[in-house]
Order: structure tokens, then C-alpha cells, then sequence
């Protein structure tokens, strides 16, 4: 069964922790990437690989013993890829409040066990709120081209093959 949407909640640990007594960026980067993966992968029955992160906002710092809570949703697909909004809020175990701390996109490709894009089920909004979602990631699409041409004059000339780390070619 497909799943647009994952919500993910747990307590921000000490181990968590950087060197200001609050959850350290990278500790809640590694959380988005896996609330997105879990995501993708639901949506698209496949395993996927990130290839692109993009907009990431930290609002708002997160406490240590706060409660954490993740929310992932597929907000547009191409052929291969999906778009990934996940914003994270945080809250004082003791009240019901959360508020916002971080926000960003992930770009999901779906890869079959060597590693070549498959095609994912598309996701067609219905609501007005998923369709300003999915005009969202078509923006931010736009954008990401633009900001990849200006970044290939700076760019280490990498050859006809390197698809990055993952070895996935670009979104389709």
C-alpha cells in the first residue's frame, strides 16, 4: 500500500547534543534524511537513494529532552524521482505545543539492485493545498537548475560518469 505521508516521533537525546547544550544540525539532518527515505521508499515500494537536499532551514533550535516530531510528504514525482517536503517541530514533553524548528526538500531517486532508476507511481494532487505543494517543488526545481549552472563554473572538472556519491544518475 502506498504512503504519502510518515510522521516520526521520539525525544532528542544527549547524545544528540553539540557543544551549545542543544541538538546539533547534522544530528537533525540525519533525521530528516530518514524520515524522507522512509517516505519515498513507502511511496514507491522501491529502495531510493537521496541525490539532492535542498532549502534546509534552521528556525528555530531544538532542546535537548524535547519531543521531536518529523512529518514527510510526497509533495510532487517525476519519472524516477520524488520530492520530499519534511518539516520538523519540537516540543516541552510537558505541553502539547510544538513549534516549528527546521523545513526542507529532499529529492528521492527510486534504483533497482544495480543501482538503475526505476519508474515511481505519480502522485497527482486533488486538494488546492497539494497542488500549491507540488507548484512549490516545480519552483524550487527551476531554481535548483539555475543554482547547478552557476555552481558548475566552480565545480572540479568530474567526468562523464560521476553521478556523486551514491553513483545514481541526476533526478529524471
Amino acid at each position: 500500500m502506498q504512503r504519502r505521508d510518515v510522521i516520526l516521533r521520539f525525544l532528542a537525546e544527549p547524545t544528540d547534543m553539540n557543544f551549545g547544550g542543544k541538538v546539533h544540525g547534522g544530528a537533525v539532518m540525519k533525521w530528516i534524511d530518514q524520515t524522507g527515505y522512509a517516505c519515498a521508499a513507502g511511496w514507491c515500494g522501491s529502495y531510493c537513494v537521496t541525490v539532492y537536499v535542498g532549502g534546509i532551514r534552521f528556525a528555530k533550535p531544538i532542546a535537548i529532552g524535547s519531543l521531536v516530531e518529523l512529518r514527510a510528504q510526497v509533495i510532487y514525482t517525476g519519472r524516477t524521482s520524488m520530492h520530499v517536503a519534511v518539516d520538523v517541530s519540537a516540543a516541552d514533553p510537558r505541553h502539547s505545543a510544538y513549534s516549528a524548528t527546521t523545513h526542507c526538500i529532499i529529492v528521492f531517486m527510486a534504483i533497482d539492485e544495480a543501482g538503475r532508476p526505476v519508474v515511481v507511481p505519480p502522485w497527482v494532487p486533488v486538494e488546492p493545498h497539494d497542488r500549491a505543494l507540488e507548484a512549490y517543488a516545480k519552483r524550487l526545481m527551476d531554481l535548483r537548475k539555475g543554482i547547478e549552472v552557476e555552481m558548475e563554473r566552480y565545480r572540479p572538472d568530474s567526468g562523464p560518469d560521476d553521478h556523486g556519491s551514491h553513483g545514481a544518475p541526476p533526478p529524471g
